[in-house]
Formats: structure tokens, C-alpha cells, sequence
């Protein structure tokens, strides 16, 4: 082999600056939509980006509320904003999401939501009589809940600025002395179970916003969940985890809890309740129901002792009717959850790296 052919110069370095790729890129010098996803892109903004710039132990805990002790009173408070687009859907709007989804997140520490701040951002143009329909609507929602608006705020931005209108809510509640729900208590043994129908809340927006029909209508299931968990808690105090399944859908919310208790969790594919509708339209949109958000919907990790009672408890309550056993909690596979297919194999269900139907709530 002659000298030239060993110190021949290396190939250039191939470029990828004209490359394209399906799926965003980990490395982002601005904010895409996958960073409100839910999935990785939105846990990576969170914790390289958000957390070291407030720290503090609370922060840390990363769960859907948080539980603060203040005066000898243990509180949960939470805060959520919503961007949905239409602002009006099959089963709820904008107004409900707000006031149901922060009363939610406080119900998932085992709070009974008491009262709610609301925030309105609108842009400059939009109709004052559709701003007076969502406050109507929100307005409703609280009430039905058992929560009061007590504070609030308005601000208004340029048009093309903004689209109509966004809405933040924060809410504070009293959790019941004996109560310790979070993420991290999540333990071998324990039994999954889900309140009822999975995904109907995401095809429904997506139905009204693309002009979709798949045969049979379909409503999202935007509740407020304090009444059922508060049944679920006449059962027994030691529920182990709550969470409500939004953006992301059902397997971000057990991905997020089997990472942060270092378990395993093992789905039952055959089990998990997917209406016909919605199984229908995720086939036609290429979608898997598991990552589909719900508003009115809830995944419960509960001690094997309990696991029969809190499921007739949950039956027996109108939200909860549904409800049914999807999986357990394993020491195997500690931070991945695992779905048993209808062939008998087996998959790993990852989290998103976005999500896959931006504003949906």
C-alpha cells in the first residue's frame, strides 16, 4: 500500500443543513408545538429550562397539583392555561376546560377544589358578545363544580397578535388529613384502573376543527372529577396515584408515573376502553387512542387490597360508570410501561415526543 493511499485525506463532513426529518429534532433553538405537547419535548422544556430557574423543593415533585402546607392547612394549588381551538366543541369549550381541568389537577392530590383566579387574554377585534359566552360558560362550570371565581384578571393584545381568545386559571383546595396522592407512591402490586372511555375528548375537537365525520357523533367527556374522587376516597385514603390523562393522552400519563416511581406498569390492550367512534377515527387519522387527550377521565394506581371496592365505588358514581381494570404495577422494566397486545405479545408504549393533536384544550 503506498504512502499517498494511507494519508489520503478524509471525506468531507457530510451536510444536513438541507435534511429534513418526520419527527422534530431533540436540539431546538425555538419553541415548536411539541414543546406543549405533554411528551418529551414539553418534560425537557421543564427541566432544563423551567426548574433550575425556580428550583425548590415543591417544584420537584411534578405533579399534576401542588400539595403546600400553609397556616397548619394542607393545600393544593394549580395553575393551567387553554388555547383550544374551535373555542366551542361537541360537549364543552373553552370555559369548561378551564374551570374543569384546574379543578381536576386539584382533585388528583385528593383536594375538593374551593376557589378559582381566571385570566383572559383576548385579541383586539374579537366579538364581545363570544367573549360573554365562554365567561357564561365558565361562569356555569363553576358552579356546577362547587368553586367560585374569586379573582381575575384581563388583558388584551394587538390584533394577528393572539387567536380570540386564551384562558389561565389557578385553584387552591383542602386536602382531607390522611391523604398523600402523588406520582411517586406508585408501588409493585398495585392494580391500574381508568374511570371510563379513552379518547373521546381529542377526536371530538379534532371532528369539529377539520370537518370530519366518522359515522357517529362524538362529545368530549370535559367533567369535573372532585365528586368521584371524593367516592374513591370513602373507600379508602390510601389511594396510591391519580392523574388526569390530558394532552398526551393515557399512556403519557402512566409513562410519566412509572418514571417517577420507578416502576413498571403492564397494560392490558384488550382491556383499555376505546369507544367504537373513536377507535374508528384514530384508524382513519392514523392515531393510537392511547395518546389521545381526555378532559373528564381518570387513571388510578390503587393498593390489590382496595382494588375491588374503589372499583364498585367508582361504577357506582355517574363520571365513573365505566371505569375498569387496564393493568398492574410490576417490579420489572422499572420506568417503562408495557401494553399486552390482542396476539398475545407485547410492546413498549413510549411517551410522545409532541403530541399528536395540538390544541385540543
Amino acid at each position: 500500500m503506498s504512502d499517498t493511499t494511507l494519508h489520503e485525506a478524509a471525506p468531507p463532513a457530510p451536510d444536513f443543513s438541507g435534511w429534513t426529518c418526520p419527527a422534530p429534532l431533540r436540539d431546538h433553538p425555538r419553541i415548536v408545538m411539541g414543546h406543549g405537547g405533554g411528551g418529551v419535548l414539553s418534560a425537557e422544556l421543564v427541566e432544563h429550562v423551567f426548574a433550575p430557574a425556580f428550583g425548590g423543593p415543591v417544584l420537584s415533585s411534578l405533579a399534576d397539583s401542588a400539595a403546600v402546607t400553609l397556616g397548619g392547612a394542607r393545600l393544593a394549588f394549580s395553575t393551567d392555561s387553554y388555547v383550544v381551538r374551535p373555542l366551542f366543541f361537541p360537549g364543552g369549550s373553552i370555559g369548561d376546560l378551564a374551570v374543569n381541568g384546574t379543578v381536576n389537577d386539584l382533585a388528583m392530590s385528593g383536594a375538593r377544589a374551593a376557589y378559582l383566579s381566571c385570566g383572559f387574554i383576548l385579541e383586539e377585534g374579537v366579538e364581545t358578545a363570544l367573549v360573554a359566552r365562554v365567561a357564561e360558560a365558565l361562569g356555569a362550570a363553576a358552579r356546577a363544580a362547587g368553586v367560585e371565581v374569586a379573582t381575575g384578571d384581563t388583558k388584551v393584545v394587538e390584533a394577528g397578535h393572539g387567536d380570540g381568545i386564551y384562558l389561565n386559571t389557578a385553584g387552591i383546595g383542602l386536602i382531607p388529613d390522611g391523604v398523600d396522592i402523588r406520582p411517586q407512591r406508585a408501588a409493585p402490586g398495585d392494580v391500574v384502573l381508568v374511570s371510563g372511555p379513552i379518547g373521546v375528548h381529542g377526536i371530538a375537537v379534532m371532528s369539529v376543527r377539520e370537518g370530519l365525520e366518522f359515522g357517529v357523533g362524538v362529545e368530549s367527556d370535559c367533567a369535573a372529577l372532585g365528586g368521584l374522587v371524593e367516592a374513591m376516597l370513602a373507600v379508602t385514603p390510601d389511594l396510591h396515584v391519580l392523574r388526569d390523562p390530558t394532552r398526551g393522552g393515557l399512556a403519557t400519563a402512566l409513562g410519566e408515573i412509572a418514571a417517577a416511581a420507578s416502576v413498571g406498569v403492564v397494560v392490558d390492550e384488550r382491556n383499555l376502553p376505546v369507544p367504537e367512534p373513536v377507535a374508528n377515527a384514530c384508524a382513519v387519522l392514523g392515531l393510537d387512542p392511547m395518546y389521545v387527550a381526555n378532559e373528564g377521565k381518570l387513571v388510578a394506581f390503587v393498593p390489590r387490597a382496595h382494588a375491588d371496592a374503589v372499583l364498585e365505588a367508582m361504577r357506582a358514581h355517574p363520571l365513573g360508570a365505566g371505569a375498569t381494570v387496564i393493568g398492574e404495577c410490576v417490579t420489572d422494566h422499572p420506568g417503562m410501561v408495557v401494553a399486552r397486545t390482542g396476539l398475545g405479545g407485547t410492546r413498549v408504549v413510549d411517551l410522545p415526543l409532541g403530541e399528536q393533536l395540538p390544541r385540543i384544550c
